[in-house]
């Protein structure tokens, strides 16, 4: 949706934003709610850098250790009110992942190969 409404943005200076929304097939007030939101939607950008920056920080600290549910811990600690779905997005979205050692674990009974089948 937002495709669309970048379009109408564009071309409504050469054409009414009635009859571009009519050709669009796509109300007019969802274009004006766009344009209204745009202001928060550059407020949200910024905060997710900042909230970057922090996980960053945190991470880098943690020697690249940290993943989800211990940064966000550590943003709570400092006094940051934040959610763990944020928080796993802007990391996600900034190739931030945290360091997974318990893979390939193995079981330590080993199977006999010379033992009969089970019938069936």
């Amino acid at each position: 949706m937002s495709e669309i409404c970048r379009l109408i943005h564009a071309e409504k200076a050469n054409y009414a934003v009635t009859l571009l929304s009519k050709v669009m097939k796509t109300a007019r007030s969802t274009y004006y709610a766009w344009v209204a939101g745009a202001e928060a939607r550059e407020a949200r950008k910024r905060a997710d850098e900042a909230l970057a920056h922090e996980i960053t920080v945190i991470h880098i600290a943690s020697r690249r250790n940290y993943g989800v549910p211990r940064v966000t811990a550590e943003l709570r600690r400092q006094g940051r009110a934040v959610n763990r779905k944020r928080v796993e997005r802007v990391m996600r979205e900034n190739g931030i992942a945290g360091n997974t050692r318990r893979t390939g674990r193995r079981s330590l009974t080993r199977a006999d190969t010379k033992a009969a089948r089970r019938p069936t």
